[in-house]
């Protein structure tokens, strides 16, 4: 039970913070482009992570079986994942960013499902339905263009890598340090998008980073999104089973909606306390599942 309460404080932070990474997405991405983003915020991140697993003491070996799964995670995950979930962000909006890459959690039980074998149960089936529905009656549905169109496919494309990738997290020992797992694997990305990324920082206006919102921005990106907040999505999957942590996920709109509304003057209305009333009770399955 111990775990349980851990792994889901974990979780509900990591998912918490990328709730806010929306609204500081749309922000950066005006004047510097998704690739460049996640390059440059995979910069900051891994600074952050030596620095913090060299203060810890961290044992950085990683016994050679386990590489490809490094590798993978690092490409499905880091690269792949996040730079569709950014370019999804800016083709169509931060709601559409939110409601879509929240059906995260449902991949995440058919993935847990095939590769390692886990049980799904009536409970975890309706917290699951229980949390989609209420994403849905939080940022709503509106008429979409064909930019939002193709937005909307980019960001389920990051919704399933990501899946995917949390799954992969599962097939490392436990007693593997998160700070290295994470560095290794945000390690890979770099070098993926390295070979893309350089040619086009010649183009990039560097005055214009010169304002707060953007310096600011990158700074939370790469310092609290992507270094706090893999550290906790990470460490809090290796104390529930991979479908159950996904449920968490849900977190991430309700923080979203309620940042929009306090940042961009966004309307909350009575179907946002419902929505978040119905993922509260799909969390609330869980803590019931694995008592």
């Amino acid at each position: 039970m111990k775990n349980t309460v851990l792994g889901s404080i974990y979780l509900t932070l990591a998912a918490s913070i990328w709730g806010g990474m929306y609204v500081v997405v749309k922000v950066v991405v005006a004047v510097i482009s998704p690739l460049e983003l996640v390059w440059l915020r995979y910069l900051i991140a891994i600074v952050t992570l030596i620095i913090i697993g060299f203060v810890t003491r961290q044992k950085w070996r990683i016994d050679k079986r386990y590489f490809l799964i490094i590798i993978a995670i690092g490409i499905i995950g880091n690269a792949i994942s996040i730079v569709a979930q950014e370019t999804g962000t800016m083709l169509s909006s931060a709601q559409m960013g939110a409601i879509i890459t929240s059906s995260t959690p449902a991949f995440m039980v058919i993935f847990a499902r095939l590769l390692l074998k886990e049980r799904l149960t009536m409970k975890k089936g309706f917290s699951v339905i229980l949390a989609t529905i209420g994403v849905f009656l939080i940022v709503g549905i509106g008429d979409l263009d064909l930019t939002s169109k193709l937005g909307g496919i980019t960001l389920l494309l990051a919704a399933l890598t990501w899946a995917f990738m949390s799954v992969l997290i599962k097939l490392l020992p436990s007693n593997y340090s998160q700070i290295v797992v994470t560095t290794y694997s945000i390690t890979v990305a770099l070098i993926v998008l390295t070979p893309f990324v350089l040619p086009r920082l010649q183009g990039i206006n560097i005055s214009e980073w010169g304002h707060p919102s953007i310096y600011g921005g990158l700074l939370y990106l790469g310092i609290v999104s992507t270094a706090g907040g893999f550290l906790l999505w990470n460490r809090g999957l290796q104390m529930l089973n991979a479908s159950s942590g996904g449920i968490f996920f849900f977190f991430q709109p309700v923080v979203g909606a309620v940042l929009g509304w306090m940042i961009l003057g966004e309307n909350i209305g009575i179907t946002f306390w419902i929505g978040s009333s119905l993922i509260l009770l799909g969390v609330l399955f869980i803590f019931w599942e694995n008592k």
